[in-house]
């Protein structure tokens, strides 16, 4: 991109899954793409060993902690889904001039609300920060947000891609004949079910370890480590090893239905052009269930009504709020309108910018 490359502090909690962190290294190494320089600050940077081993240049990986002396603010300062850094960084953020531009990277939703907050100022009149201003920062699906992230020729990398190869890469023959599934989910009360009735097709399913995988160990009754296969009826299961970002990728783009859980994945999701089907974060007070209409709003607008009536059915079943559907959507119109969707979203994306450069160009605006 045309324009400074300039010093930016992005930092992340990470608070019961790697999802925050995952987000967060996808904007470090896309910043670093655009020829930005990022310290990536993290209370636990353990599964970047897992998810980035090769790291990214442009990117430094930094513990969480107040700056030490030779250590000062960079020009931008981006807090993900509201961090709060260090007491000490932000103290040194006032003392600086002049003051680093501080965005809050919010959550992604679909909400109207994330569009009615993109941009606003939250003057700081208290704390360490007193007399700084913080910008919100919302990802979205609409023009009124700061859109999803996505790097420069993703499109061609997933059109060129050959998964047999790669499948067998990981020891994995694939069935010429069976439905590739890939498993990412936080605890799932319609898996017993759903198991039950992969059992009765020709299946390969492909799991994520963590929750995914213990929970099918647990409903087949098997053991689910890295690398393992089990074979019940019609159905096989590979229990697959920990991957990199690119890697996981490269799986969505492998099969015929991906099962995806928060928010990084559901972007990668959406970039892979397959069928999916997305679980939220589960909340106590029921938050997640107006956050899925919201997104089913705008997934669905301009969908076949039968497609848009069965998959809202599918998709609201596998958040825990509605009874099962009477069927799942048909694979060739659920794939057509996959293939549309991405399609629309990466038109979008092209003529305002993924997030990633949205953000860059918003930092030098409140330069």
């Amino acid at each position: 991109m045309p324009g400074p490359s300039l010093q930016w502090d992005l930092f992340c909690r990470v608070i019961d899954n790697h999802g925050d962190l995952g987000v967060c290294w996808r904007l470090a190494r896309r910043l670093a793409a655009l020829g930005q320089r990022v310290r990536l600050w993290v209370d636990d940077a353990s599964a970047l060993a897992w998810m980035a081993p090769q790291g990214a240049a442009g990117v430094e990986t930094m513990p969480w902690r107040d700056p030490t002396a030779p250590e000062r603010p960079g020009d931008v300062v981006v807090e993900a889904f509201g961090c709060d850094p260090p007491a000490g960084f932000v103290e040194a953020m006032a003392a600086a001039d002049p003051a680093p531009v501080w965005i809050n990277l919010e959550y992604l939703s679909a909400e109207r609300a994330a569009e009615r907050n993109h941009g606003l100022p939250s003057p700081q009149l208290h704390g360490p920060g007193a007399g700084l201003c913080k910008w919100f920062f919302y990802p979205g699906f609409s023009p009124a947000t700061g859109g999803l992230l996505r790097e420069e020729g993703l499109a061609s990398d997933r059109d060129r891609f050959e998964p047999v190869a790669w499948l067998a890469g990981l020891g994995i023959d694939a069935l010429p004949h069976a439905r590739r599934i890939s498993l990412f989910c936080y605890e799932q009360a319609a898996l017993a079910a759903t198991l039950a009735r992969w059992r009765q097709a020709s299946t390969q399913l492909l799991v994520t370890p963590g929750f995914a995988a213990r929970q099918v160990a647990g409903v087949l009754g098997v053991g689910g480590a890295p690398g393992t296969v089990a074979r019940q009826d019609a159905l096989r299961v590979h229990f697959l090893p920990w991957l990199t970002q690119d890697d996981y990728d490269r799986l969505l783009w492998s099969c015929d239905l991906n099962l995806v859980r928060g928010e990084d994945s559901l972007v990668r999701a959406l970039w892979a052009a397959r069928p999916f089907v997305w679980q939220l974060y589960p909340q106590c007070d029921g938050a997640h269930g107006p956050k899925l209409e919201a997104f089913l709003d705008d997934h669905l607008a301009g969908a076949p009504t039968d497609l848009a009536l069965s998959l809202g059915a599918v998709f609201r079943h596998w958040n825990g709020l509605a009874a099962p559907p009477a069927a799942e959507p048909a694979p060739g119109p659920w794939q057509a309108w996959s293939r549309e969707r991405e399609a629309r979203l990466a038109t979008a994306l092209s003529a305002r910018g993924d997030l990633g450069s949205q953000l860059y160009r918003y930092a030098l605006s409140k330069r």
